[in-house]
């Protein structure tokens, strides 16, 4: 069987890990000083490239890391640094399908660096597998070349890479690669699918100790087993309202307004329990859409009301003058936080209930990524 694509979820794990030292820094700054000061956001930044291997037919593989995705987020979500929280960025490459470039190793970047989940989530579900040849190192590499890894130390810089063949394939050592990597602290992970010994043999293990990072091997092949819970109807009629709060605007905005609910759709598609996961995460502080939703761009200070033209609003704007379209805002503003806290107020009934109902981790992709991710995070002081 050639590689299979280890999906998102190794997208999602890496949400979790950052850095914590210049935050605590940057609060020691603010209790000090004496006057009052709306506090700067926080620049550090959870950077992750994910490297899927889309070769041979993984369909179980990849069914398994969409259907796990929203519950890994919100596990990362949890994440904090003192009083702070980072941003998150992910980026997302396939490699080893045979209708990729052969003279660029058969690679593609699906996405560079992000934060909008609703397009992680599109890409993800976009993916499909074919045979191929499969070349770690060439990809590591490439996404070592590719991406804006940035300059700040505090940074918590992460690769995930999956796949089932020799690590050693390709004209790119992995050596040289994790060497490159090492020396700009950008940490490599391995996810093997398939036998644990198996994987050590064929150097899976070798590529993720070389810059200290964590390797893993599941059974990408076992169903995911969702839970449900006496909470989920009540999250998921919380999900339309908090759907109802979202001002598109923009020549994105209606654009990206859908492409939010085909990804709910897309994980409706999996189980009433992965739709209750998409709509935690959207209730979390990890789902911002500042570049198409006005209540976020105002939040953010990324728009200034007076400045927009008529043609940037929604239908219910047009013609509204700007103490208007502020009070409409606020209101949604005020709706959106009353229902994402109650959100999470039910997500932690229903995180209890679970755990009362769970005699066994059976996820192992969720559950190999998430521990991989805090075992690193502590080295940033990061706890949940």
């Amino acid at each position: 069987m050639k590689t299979q694509i280890t999906t998102f979820t190794l997208c999602l794990a890496i949400l979790v890990a950052t850095a914590c030292n210049a935050n605590t820094k940057k609060q020691d700054v603010a209790i000090n000083n004496t006057e009052s000061v709306h506090p700067e956001p926080n620049k550090q930044f959870i950077k992750v490239a994910l490297l899927l291997d889309t070769s041979n037919s993984m369909d179980g593989l990849i069914d398994q890391a969409k259907a796990q995705l929203w519950e890994i987020v919100n596990e990362l979500s949890y994440a904090k640094c003192g009083t702070g929280k980072p941003n998150l960025e992910i980026a997302l490459y396939e490699y080893g399908n045979d209708r990729l470039n052969g003279r660029e190793g058969f690679i593609r970047q699906v996405l560079p660096f992000s934060n909008d989940l609703d397009e992680i989530s599109k890409e993800l579900f976009s993916l499909t597998t074919n045979g191929g040849s499969e070349y770690c190192g060439h990809v590591i590499q490439t996404s070592l070349n590719q991406l804006n890894w940035g300059r700040n130390p505090d940074d918590l810089k992460l690769i995930f890479i999956a796949g089932n063949e020799p690590f050693t394939q390709g004209k790119v050592n992995y050596k040289d690669a994790s060497v490159n990597a090492k020396e700009r602290d950008i940490t490599i992970n391995t996810i093997f699918c398939g036998d644990y010994n198996q994987g050590v043999s064929s150097y899976w293990k070798d590529g993720a100790t070389l810059t200290h990072g964590d390797y893993m091997a599941i059974n990408h092949n076992k169903a995911t087993v969702h839970i449900t819970s006496p909470y989920d109807d009540q999250i998921l009629q919380l999900n339309i309202k908090l759907n109802k709060t979202y001002v598109a605007y923009g020549v994105h905005g209606e654009r990206k307004r859908v492409m939010q609910a085909q990804q709910d759709a897309n994980a409706s598609g999996y189980s009433k329990a992965n739709a209750v996961g998409r709509t935690v995460s959207k209730s979390s502080h990890l789902y911002k859409n500042s570049k198409w939703d006005l209540v976020d761009a105002v939040e953010a200070e990324e728009v200034v009301v007076e400045e927009l033209d008529d043609d940037a609003l929604p239908t219910e704007l047009k013609g509204k003058n700007k103490e208007e379209i502020k009070a409409y805002v606020s209101k949604k503003q005020d709706e959106r936080k009353a229902i994402q806290k109650e959100i999470q107020e039910l997500n932690q009934k229903r995180k209890a209930f679970i755990a009362k109902q769970q005699t066994e981790n059976t996820n192992g992709l969720e559950n190999a990524m998430t521990k991989a991710i805090k075992t690193q995070a502590k080295k940033k002081k990061y706890t949940w």
